[in-house]
This record gives C-alpha cells, sequence and structure tokens, in this order.
C-alpha cells in the first residue's frame, strides 16, 4: 500500500512538472518567435479602435498602434485628455484620429452614439482597454465605498464594454474575412483572488468570452486575443509606487502587439508571463483562498490604509 502510494505520488508530481514545463516552452517560444516575426496590423484594416484610450495601457497601445502605421479612433470620459492624446498622435505619428467622448460606467445607453461615431470606418483592430477596480486597496466585497453604484459601475465597465464594443465592430469584420479583436484582462483573473472579488471575477469573464469568440470565429478570418497582465504602471496601480515586477505602459503595449499571430492568450510579455508561471508553482488556489492567506492580505491592508492616512494628514498639516 505505501508502495502504490508513493507511486501515485511520484506520478502526480511528475504530471505537474510537465505540465510547468510545457507552459514555460510555449510562453518561452511565442516570446521569442515575436521578437524576430511580427505581423503587419495594417493588413486588418486602416483603422483601430481603443477603449479607455487616454491613460495607462490603453494610451500606450493607441500610440504603439499608430506608430505602426493604424489611425486611431479613441473612446473615453475625458474630452480635454482625448484631444490632447490625439494631437500627440497626430503630431508624433502622422496618422489620422477620430476622438468619441463617454462614460462606460453608465451603461448599455451609450452605445448607439459610439456605433454612430464609428460609422463608414474601415476598423480592423479593436483593442476592449477599459476598466476599472472599485478600491485602489485590497476590501472586502462590501466595504467597498459606495456598493450598490459602484457593483454596476464596475460591471458595465469590465464586462458590457467588451461585448457591446465588439458587438458592434465584428459584423463588418466577418463581412470583410479579416480582423483583430484584443481583450485586455489581467492576472487577477486567472486565479480566484480574494479581497479583489468583482474585479477578480470581471476579468475571468473576458477572459472566457475572448476564448470562446476566438474558436467561434477563427474560421471567418477574426483573430480574439486575450491579454492578461501582471503589474503595468498605469493610474489604477499608481497606490503601490515604483515596482521592479512591474512593467511600463509603452515597453508593455510593444511587447503584446508583438505576440500578435502567435497567441491568442498570452500574459502579454515575458516578465509577466515568467511571474504567471511562478504564481501557479508556489501561490496555488488552495493557499491563496486559505484563512491564513485571508488574514496576512487583511493585515497588509490595514497596513497600507494607515499609512495613506497618514501621509494625508502629514501633507494636509504641511500645506496648512
Amino acid at each position: 500500500m505505501e508502495r502504490l502510494v508513493f507511486c501515485l505520488g511520484a506520478a502526480a508530481l511528475l504530471r505537474l512538472l510537465l505540465k510547468w514545463s510545457w507552459r514555460a516552452w510555449c510562453g518561452f517560444r511565442v516570446h521569442v518567435l515575436s521578437r524576430f516575426l511580427q505581423v503587419d496590423l495594417r493588413t486588418y484594416g486602416r483603422w483601430a479602435v481603443v477603449t479607455g484610450a487616454t491613460s495607462g495601457i490603453g494610451r500606450a497601445y493607441a500610440n504603439e498602434l499608430a506608430r505602426r502605421g493604424m489611425d486611431i479612433v479613441l473612446i473615453s470620459r475625458s474630452a480635454e485628455k482625448l484631444r490632447q492624446v490625439a494631437g500627440d498622435i497626430e503630431s508624433r505619428f502622422g496618422r489620422k484620429t477620430r476622438v468619441i467622448q463617454t462614460d462606460f460606467t453608465e451603461g448599455p445607453s451609450i452605445y448607439a452614439a459610439i456605433e454612430g461615431g464609428l460609422q463608414g470606418l474601415d476598423i480592423g483592430i479593436l483593442v476592449n482597454n477599459v476598466g476599472m477596480n472599485y478600491s485602489e486597496l485590497l476590501s472586502r466585497f462590501l466595504d467597498i465605498p459606495s456598493p450598490e453604484q459602484k457593483i454596476t459601475q464596475v460591471i458595465n465597465c469590465n464586462i458590457m464594454s467588451v461585448t457591446q464594443m465588439t458587438r458592434l465592430v465584428l459584423p463588418r469584420m466577418i463581412e470583410r474575412r479579416k480582423g483583430l479583436v484584443i481583450n485586455i484582462s489581467s492576472e487577477a483573473g486567472s486565479q480566484p483572488q480574494p479581497m479583489l472579488a468583482m474585479y477578480s471575477a470581471t476579468k475571468i469573464f473576458v477572459t472566457y468570452f475572448s476564448r470562446c469568440l476566438d474558436a467561434e470565429y477563427r474560421l471567418r478570418g477574426i483573430t480574439v486575443q486575450c491579454v492578461a497582465p501582471f503589474m503595468v504602471f498605469t493610474n489604477m496601480t499608481r497606490h503601490l509606487g515604483v515596482n521592479p515586477l512591474a512593467k511600463r505602459a509603452p515597453e508593455f503595449a510593444w511587447e503584446a502587439l508583438n505576440t500578435v499571430g502567435h497567441a491568442t492568450f498570452t500574459s502579454g510579455c515575458m516578465s509577466h508571463a515568467l511571474q504567471n508561471l511562478a504564481l501557479s508553482i508556489f501561490f496555488p488556489d488552495w493557499l491563496r483562498l486559505s484563512s491564513f492567506c485571508m488574514k496576512h492580505m487583511e493585515d497588509y491592508a490595514q497596513r497600507v490604509r494607515q499609512q495613506g492616512k497618514e501621509a494625508l494628514d502629514s501633507s494636509t498639516y504641511k500645506e496648512e
């Protein structure tokens, strides 16, 4: 019996080692190939549409797509920032731009106006980037500020935007039998993340939706790529400060766009792929969801809140 248990344990361990080795090889191969063999994105069409395009990953994607020869439709909430980013793209890259001001937290009523703004454009690429978290810090579900409002806003921004924007651009792509949809998910959607419950759940929706659509429309010439990054320096992660594991948004967008044609599900860059592999080995779900881990996460969140409060009190004192 002991020998049987030992053999079963050894077989399970070998299976895990083979699985991790295969994942490591696949990730390594994708990022090596993407360095030397890059798809000409202009073959998909003339225009690229980017949501949440005025900062962070969205702005970086818009700039990188323009640098690679695409005209850009910028969709975001702030009219002033839209004009600024559009002017920057036109002056730096000589590409045409179009801006659509909207707030993706408002729900289905906004999409008729967006559809009108996209009318008549040869849209080859859609980047569903816009997204939001419900709190800058780790929080229990009921501890988020204004929970009734935030729940609706997060679902509208993280889930409805992806499905509705895809609905708007996909029919014309199918007619032309070519198109690329890039959906920005998150590592928080790769495994369940306590203290980020809604954000994690909405991002796994993005992942599953993307992978299913890619299977459904691949034979019609459409590529649906899901990008699930770790930390990238954006407004959403600014509270974390400088972090050696995080990527600058322009560098991330460059690497992630290089993976088009090589992977339909990717962490976006080599660094994040390695972090994903390490977390899956050393921080499995049973540990992540344990009471032990929850206690330490709550203690960490409390320390960060206290440090933030002290920093705010200190700055207020200095201003006075």
